[in-house]
This record gives structure tokens, sequence and C-alpha cells, in this order.
């Protein structure tokens, strides 16, 4: 019998935890090995239509309003039962929101296989927030770091390494493909981009200021000093933008600054850029260098998160130090003035990540993971081991949303 897969996720819009747990819920779904159901705490966004036509029943939102209000117990309660009706065997969740919502009425569901994932570093969350999250992370059976430095982090932290597994990111390798027939001219169409420049981009939400794009405008206006033909790309929407405009037309370089806004099809962008870059202050895994690296792009990125697990030095990009615009621009410059090596450095990322990013790993990984748990379970039931207190009460979590 097929077990029962709940995913739960904060919204769907495009950002990268989004996109990753809706692509493995799609390949956990086409696998056959499970059943996956799927439910949200804002039912908005762009992604809403890719979920909806994989026809795998009602999407449920829980929407919070903070984590110890009357409508938390309210919407814990509906997840419980939930959960019971439908026999849900993992709960599954990918982010802060969802960990502790997730882990917690899971946990009161008495859910076999509860499972959290950890995609970010220092920088996001406040030390209320970072316990709060230690707590769901005791009512979990496994914590997912997606890298190394995240697993690290989370071990520094107090987390109990027996409940941490480190999986990597995958990337739909096929998602990144260019049609066979495009041309890098028709693609710049595509983007109202002019003809005859080089394209360095940035594909980032402009929602955060940890992504710093005002680093990369200040490399950027560096760049464009040094190399005339140099033109930059920044994909991504919010509440930053405008901020970010004046920023390039005070730098002098508005005329060679392009903000496209929402990306929905960065395989087209990336096929038109010369290389990629990230200016982060902070990471865990960025999914944006993997989309670099897997459309042939060399990558200039800031030493932030697990930065160093994808990028080797030299060979498929360039690492530098967060906020140093000067030294991003330089190694920009070096890309821009050697094009056999930035053509390399591109082939080299690409192979790295067909080898060992590839969203076919990821849902490998995640399938054990299941088993594993799932087997110790029935191991414990049938040795009568398993033993679930009548009444459990819900965590108390002092701190807003």
């Amino acid at each position: 019998m097929k077990p029962n897969v709940l995913f739960i996720i904060d919204s769907f819009e495009q950002g990268g935890s989004e996109r990753q747990a809706l692509q493995l819920l799609t390949q956990l779904h086409e696998s056959g090995r499970v059943n996956v159901r799927l439910a949200c705490l804002q039912d908005k966004g762009s992604l809403k239509a890719d979920a909806e036509r994989l026809g795998i029943g009602e999407i449920h939102e829980y929407p919070l309003t903070s984590f110890y209000d009357l409508n938390f117990a309210k919407q814990i309660r509906r997840l419980v039962r939930y959960i019971k009706e439908n026999r849900i065997d993992v709960v599954h969740t990918h982010c802060f929101y969802t960990n502790i919502f997730g882990m917690t009425g899971a946990y009161l569901a008495r859910v076999p296989a509860r499972i959290t994932s950890k995609g970010e570093t220092d920088g996001f969350r406040s030390p209320m927030q970072k316990r709060a999250e230690r707590m769901s992370f005791c009512l979990a059976h496994r914590v997912i770091a997606n890298c190394l430095v995240v697993q690290n982090q989370l071990i520094r932290e107090g987390v109990n390494p027996k409940r941490i597994i480190q999986h990597y990111n995958g990337l739909d390798l096929d998602r990144m493909k260019a049609a066979a027939d495009l041309t890098r001219k028709a693609a710049l169409k595509m983007f109202a981009l002019p003809q005859g420049r080089r394209f360095i981009s940035i594909v980032a939400n402009l929602h955060n200021p940890v992504k710093d794009h005002a680093m990369f405008l200040r490399a950027a206006a560096r760049v464009h000093a040094e190399v005339s033909d140099a033109a930059f790309v920044v994909a991504g929407e919010g509440e930053l933008m405008p901020g970010l405009r004046q920023l390039a037309a005070d730098l002098e370089i508005a005329d060679d600054v392009h903000f496209i806004g929402r990306c929905d099809d960065v395989a087209s962008l990336l096929f038109a850029s010369h290389t990629g870059v990230l200016s982060s202050k902070a990471e865990g895994f960025a999914n944006a260098i993997l989309e670099y690296m897997a459309a042939g792009l060399p990558v200039v990125a800031t030493d932030v998160g697990g930065v160093r697990e994808a990028i080797v030095e030299g060979e498929t990009g360039h690492i530098v130090a967060s906020g140093d615009d000067e030294a991003m621009a330089a190694r920009i410059i070096q890309v821009l003035k050697d094009d056999e090596k930035a053509r390399m450095m591109g082939a080299r990322g690409k192979a790295i990540v067909s080898e060992k990013f590839s969203s076919e790993h990821h849902l490998h990984n995640t399938l054990e993971l299941y088993d594993e748990l799932l087997s110790k379970h029935a191991g414990r039931l049938e040795s009568g081991l398993v033993r679930v207190p009548a009444t459990a009460q819900v965590p108390h979590l002092n701190e807003k949303s």
C-alpha cells in the first residue's frame, strides 16, 4: 500500500523553496511510489496553476496571523483533522513557517514520518524565531539541511545531529534548456534587451535586502567603466525595485541596467546572458547558482552559505567576499575579457550540476528517507514499542509570524 504524503508550503509565489517543493512534489507524484497531497499557508502566487495541473485533489489553505493566537489553534485543529481523515503517513514541510505549523499538527496527529527542511543560514531569523523553529525540529524525525554549511549550523545551534540529514537541492535540468530553435536575437527580444551587449544577470527576488542588489549595482558601475559593451539584467520583483532603480541612476548606469521583473522563463534569459551573479549577504544553498551553471554560464558569487559546495574557484566561476563590490567587479571583468576561459567555466559548471545536483538525485534521496522512517515505524509497531500519549499539548511558540 502506497504511503500518503502531505507537503505543506508557504505560498505559490516564485520563491526558491516553493519551486523546489513543487518540483519534488511533481516528481513524487509521477514516480507512482506515493500518494501526494498539498497544503499551503497562503493561497496565492503564479505557481498555483502548476500545482493544480497535477490533479492531486483539493489544496487546503491554513492562513496564520501569529504563532500564539486563537487562530493558530484553530488552524492546527483543522490540520490535525485533515491528517487523520486522509490517513497521512508523511508530513513534509519546506520553510520556517511551515516547519513550525506543520510539525505541531503532525506531532499532535501522531504522523509516523515527520520531516522539516532548513535552507537558511544566519542573517534571516531573529533569536526568538530561531528558538521557535528549533522547537519544531524537536517534533520532527528528520531535519533536511540543503547544504553542509546549514547542517553544521544546525549542529552548532543544538539540533540533535541524529535528526539531521543533508540533501542538496535538485535542479530540473530539462527546465533549464532553452528551446532548440531559440536564437540569441529572439531571446533578447523576449526580454526587450538591446543587441550588441554582453549581459551580466542576477536572478533573485527584490523583497529582501539580504540579496544585496545594491552591491551588484555598485559592481556593475565599476564593470561598465572598464567594459563598454557590458550591460546588466535584474530579474525579480519586489518592493525594493524603486530604490534600486534610483541607485542605478545615481551610479549613472540607469540606461545599462534592465529591470525585467519576474522571470518565468529563466532558461531563455540565461541563454541570452554571458555571466550569472549572486550578491547575497546570506544564503543557504542558492538555487540561482545551480541555474546559472546548468545554463553553461560562469558564475561570480559572494562567499555565503553553500556557495563553495557548488562553485569550484577558478574552474566554474569566482567567489568574492560579501559586500566587496570592487572584488566582484574585478572578477566579472576577468570573465568578460577571456571568452575561452568563460566557455570552459560554463561547460565545467554544467557537468557538475548534472553529476551532483540533478532533481533525480533529490527524488531518490527523498524516497529513501520516506522508506527509512516508515519502515522504522512499522518495526516499532510490530514489536509493540510505540507509546503515544493519549493527550498532547501544542508547544508554546511565543513568536509572531
